[in-house]
Parts: C-alpha cells; sequence; structure tokens
C-alpha cells in the first residue's frame, strides 16, 4: 500500500496542512476539558461570574478555532484523496491498455474493472480516514491520558485495566474479520463477472431459455458475497457494543472512585467532570483506531491487487526488441526510433518467414513453418477449416502476438523491430468480430483517422457498402450507436467496421472473416468497389468463402496450422486436396470451374 502513496505527491503540500489542522484541532479537543474543570472549580464554585464569562469566552474562541480546524482538514484530505484516485485510475488504465492479450486472459476483465473502480474507491476512503484518524487517534490518546494523569495521578490507574480490555476486544474481532476482509475483493470479482457475462450474452441466455440458470448464477455469486459481508458485520456488531460497554463500566468506575476522593477533599468536582472527558476521549480514540483497522485490511487487499497490475510489464508485442549490432553492443536508437527508414523504401509488404506459434500452455502449435509474401496491388486470402490458424495467422501482422520462431516482416523490416504505433499505423485491421463503440455512426468511422473530413468518412462508408443504410438512419452519419452496436445489425457492424479501416487508406489491409455477416450480392459489390480502392494496398482477406477468396491473386490453404497450399483458384484446384474439399463442400463442380 505504501509503493502506491508516491502518488500522491502532488498533493504533498495538502496534506501536510492536514495533519497540521488536525493536530491543531486535536489540541482544541484536548484544552477544552481543562477550561470546562476551570469555570466549575474557579467560577461555579466559587461564584466568580466575571471569570466564569472570561473563561467561556476563551472556550467558545478554542472550540470555534478546532471546528474550523476540522472543516479544513476533512476539505483538504478529500480533495487530496480524490486527486490520488484519479491519478491511480488514470496509471492503471494506461498501463493496462499496453497489455498483451495474454495479461488479459490472465487476470481477466471483470477483476481489471474492479481493481480500477472498487479497489481504488476502498484506497481512497482509507486515505481520508488515514490523513484524520491515524494521527488525530493517537494523539487524542496519548494526549487525553497526559491530561488525565495531569487531573488526578491515582485515578488515572483505572487505564491500567481498561485499556488492555479494550485492546483484547479489538484484536479477538481483527483476528476474525481481516481474512474475511481480504475474501470479499474475491467476491466482488465473482459477482462482477457473472453479472458482466450476463449483461452481455443477454440474447444468448434467451434464446436458450437460460434466463433462470444466469439468475441462480447470480443469486448464488451475490448471496455468497452477502454471506461474507454480513459475517463482517455481525463482527462489527460484536465489537462497538463491547467497547461501549467497557467505556460506560470505565466511567461507573471513575465517578464512584472520585467521589470517594471528592469525600476525602483529594479531588474537586471540576477535575472528576475533566477526567472524565479525558477518558472518553481515550477510549474514543481506541475506536476510532479499531475502525482503521477494519477498514485497513480491506485496503491493504486493494492495493496489493492495484499493485499487482502496475507491477506486471506490459506485454513484448508492444515494445520495440533490442537489436544488437555484429559487435554484440545495441543498436543505435533501440526503443525510440532503431529503424527510421523501411528497407529499399519498401511500402505495404508483408513477409512471413518459416512462422511458427504457440499459445501460452497449447500443447501443440497453432502455427508450423508458415512462409509467403505478399505485396501492394495484391490480394491474399487465406482460407481453411475452422481452428487451422487463419485468424492467429493474421493476428501476428500488427503483432498482437510475438512469433516463438520465424519472422514476420513489414516493408522488409521485422516488426519485433518497428514502433508499435509505427507499425499499426500501416494497418487496417478488421476484426473477425466486429467492435462499435458509443457514440455517432461518423465518430465510428472516424476512429480509424481522427482527422478523417467528413467527405473521407462519406467516401468510406460508399465503399464499405453503408452508405445506404446510413442514409436511412434517422440523423444519418450524425445517428447515435448504442454500446457494442447493438442497434444496428451484425452485417451492418461489418460494413462500418470495414469504412472505419478504409478511410484510414492503410499500406495493408486486413479482413480478418470481415463478410462473413454480407449477404452473397453485398458481398460481391464490396470486394469489387475494395478493388478499385485498393490498387496501391497489400489486402490480406481471412474468408469462409470460397466465393470471397476465388478472385484472389494468391491463395493460402491452411490445415492444422500448416499449408497446405498456396497460388491462384484454378492452379489449387489441380494440386490441394484440402482445397477442393473445402470448394466441392459449397459450390457445384459447374460453380467451381
Amino acid at each position: 500500500m505504501l509503493k502506491l502513496f508516491r502518488y500522491l505527491s502532488p498533493y504533498r503540500w495538502q496534506v501536510v496542512f492536514v495533519l497540521v489542522f488536525v493536530f491543531l484541532q486535536t489540541l482544541s479537543d484536548l484544552y477544552l476539558p481543562t477550561l470546562m474543570s476551570d469555570i466549575v472549580d474557579e467560577g461555579v464554585l466559587k461564584q466568580n461570574t466575571p471569570y466564569i464569562w472570561r473563561v467561556g469566552a476563551f472556550m467558545l474562541l478554542v472550540a470555534a478555532g478546532g471546528g474550523l480546524c476540522s472543516v479544513a482538514a476533512s476539505y483538504l484530505s478529500a480533495k487530496s484523496a480524490a486527486g490520488f484516485g484519479r491519478i491511480v485510475r488514470s496509471k492503471v488504465f494506461s498501463h493496462v491498455e499496453h497489455f498483451s492479450l495474454h495479461q488479459f486472459d490472465r487476470i481477466g476483465t471483470s477483476s481489471l474493472i474492479t481493481r480500477t473502480t472498487n479497489d481504488i474507491t476502498q484506497l481512497q476512503q482509507v486515505l481520508i480516514m488515514m490523513m484524520r484518524m491515524m494521527v488525530m487517534a493517537p494523539l487524542m490518546c496519548i494526549g487525553g491520558i497526559i491530561m488525565a494523569v495531569s487531573q488526578d495521578a491515582k485515578l488515572s490507574l483505572v487505564f491500567i485495566v481498561v485499556l488492555p480490555l479494550l485492546a483484547f476486544v479489538i484484536y479477538a474481532v481483527m483476528r476474525k474479520g481481516i481474512p474475511l476482509f481480504k475474501a470479499m475483493q474475491k467476491k466482488i470479482d465473482k459477482l462482477n463477472l457473472v453479472l458482466r457475462e450476463g449483461l452481455m450474452g443477454i440474447r444468448v441466455i434467451r434464446s436458450f431459455d437460460r434466463t433462470r440458470h444466469e439468475t441462480e448464477r447470480f443469486e448464488e455469486a451475490n448471496a455468497d458475497l452477502t454471506d461474507t459481508a454480513v459475517r463482517v458485520n455481525k463482527l462489527m456488531a460484536v465489537m462497538f457494543p463491547l467497547m461501549m460497554l467497557v467505556m460506560n463500566l470505565s466511567i461507573v468506575a471513575i465517578v464512584a472512585i472520585g467521589a470517594v476522593r471528592i469525600g476525602n477533599n483529594d479531588l474537586q468536582v471540576g477535575s472528576l467532570m475533566a477526567f472524565i472527558q479525558y477518558a472518553m476521549q481515550i477510549m474514543f480514540s481506541l475506536m476510532m483506531g479499531s475502525m482503521m483497522f477494519v477498514m485497513l485490511p480491506r485496503a491493504s487487499a486493494s492495493a496489493a491487487r492495484i499493485q499487482e497490475v502496475l507491477d506486471m510489464e506490459g506485454g513484448t508485442e508492444n515494445h520495440v526488441r533490442e537489436v544488437r549490432g555484429t559487435d554484440g553492443k545495441p543498436a543505435a536508437g533501440n526503443g525510440t526510433a532503431a529503424w527510421p527508414k523501411t528497407e529499399g523504401g519498401k511500402r505495404g509488404y508483408v513477409t512471413f518467414e518459416r512462422v511458427s506459434f504457440r499459445y501460452p500452455g497449447a500443447e501443440e502449435a497453432a502455427l508450423s513453418d508458415i512462409s509467403f509474401e505478399a505485396g501492394p496491388g495484391e490480394v491474399t486470402a487465406i482460407i481453411g477449416g475452422t481452428g487451422s490458424g487463419k485468424s492467429t495467422l493474421v493476428s501476428l501482422i500488427p503483432r498482437f502476438y510475438d512469433v516463438n520462431e520465424g519472422r514476420v516482416l513489414v516493408d522488409g523490416i521485422d516488426v519485433r523491430d518497428m514502433e508499435p504505433e509505427r507499425l499499426r499505423a500501416k494497418i487496417g485491421f478488421v476484426p473477425q468480430k466486429a467492435m462499435l463503440f458509443t457514440g455517432t455512426v461518423a465518430d465510428n468511422i472516424r476512429y480509424g483517422k481522427e482527422d478523417a473530413t467528413d467527405e473521407e468518412i462519406r467516401r468510406a462508408a460508399e465503399i464499405a457498402q453503408a452508405a445506404d443504410f446510413i442514409a436511412k438512419m434517422e440523423q444519418g452519419y450524425g445517428s447515435l450507436i448504442a454500446q457494442g452496436g447493438n442497434n444496428v445489425s451484425g452485417g451492418q457492424k461489418q460494413r462500418l467496421s470495414i469504412a472505419r479501416a478504409l478511410v484510414r487508406k492503410p499500406e495493408i489491409y486486413v479482413f480478418d472473416d470481415s463478410f462473413s455477416a454480407l449477404d452473397f450480392k453485398t458481398d460481391a459489390k464490396l470486394r469489387a468497389a475494395l478493388k478499385t480502392e485498393t490498387t496501391e494496398a497489400t489486402v490480406l482477406i481471412v474468408a469462409q468463402r470460397v466465393s470471397t477468396v476465388m478472385d484472389a491473386d494468391r491463395i493460402i490453404v491452411l490445415d492444422e496450422g500448416r499449408i497446405a497450399g498456396i497460388g491462384k483458384h484454378a492452379e489449387l484446384m489441380q494440386t490441394s486436396e484440402v482445397y477442393r474439399e473445402i470448394v466441392f463442400s459449397q459450390l457445384s463442380e459447374e460453380e467451381s470451374a
């Protein structure tokens, strides 16, 4: 937790002022019982009215000063904690953006959301309490004991019994409570996961009539979290009454012993009243300390979870590989601009050299010994059965994953030696699952090129065969897209995703099964429009339909992660058994000719 507090550095002066104001407020609270004792002993008992007015006015002034310090401390602590939360959230989010897909899978999206929201909120709340209570409680306790002893040293012996008893109660409750607080965060993760799946998969859930099953899953996770929370609250519910019982019994003992001492003229009434107040301050300070002990374990667990995310190094797919020269020393410019120029001025060339790739923990390689070249003005299609490695292959080009063996070259340079931003600026990638963002239609297309003009957006939409359905929408390009694009059809989502890549005008287009939701007519029109638009770019198309790839300049046939054939349609019909099987499963002999 202390590691995270370095993000408080922009607010260090505010924190210092919080501590100063809390210190002054504590001094005020400790001084007030002494003033009250003086009023009773010197003013009320001696009927000295001017003294009562004079000390009473000073007492009001001290109380007002303490109140102002309290307000100032509350304001500055809340402001500092909120600023700390904002900084940590930004750090976590920006750090997570550099994670590899493996790291996302390892931690889980639901857990990352919980850590960025709930866990950081826990830290904020504890930070506010720490800045106030962790300073006030020990000061109040130590100061109260000193002031109580100054009123009557013998009466203070009561604390020798009371304070250990209170400490034992706190320890006994915390010993059982700390593991429960740590468990709560994991159970919040689980609840978040079930809720997220239930909301995102609502169409599948309803179509398979699994609403009751998902409700039961949610109720189970919710009940599990609730049971833990109830157990924690029961412990807290036991602790505070026990502490109040000890406090009240202590007051009874103080009054009983104090009455005897007053009767023996060893103690004055005002001093006894002050002593009682100091006793209450001491015990309330212990209660404040116990509240910190309640919050700290949960905050500590949250801090550990946040730190775990921040300590994870970004995926190697987001860093430039260190390049070494023939002398074994790092080449100049590593990590910044190691390759200022492409090899031979190439633009849009993609080369796979004996590439093999295996997912972490997988028993078999997803790709083995893949080699081919694709250049500008060419359409390279990739086809194969389910699980043959088509999507994995094109994911290596923008470096979503790093190869285990071989090299993937773009413009003659290994993608591991290029700045990720520079590499991905060359690529217009349309994923297998079309993803739209909340905003307007124009915003979603402009996502591919931030400074795209309205004319460029319209042009991209026309090529992607999206202009017609956009024109029918109530506000055209200004129409709102719901979260995840749930207010447009699958085919419309795919066309908008394609338009987003087209507006970028990249050197390399990668279409990962991006035409699957289109009808044959729209598919044909889109491919015809793309052909005229991408004459100077390299196009790679992953497809399931033979009709989509038949006219490609190069067709790569994958079978179980290996190349089963490369060539044009007519060549492969003669040389590749795998390709023929795919073709005849979709087309008749006349159509495939």
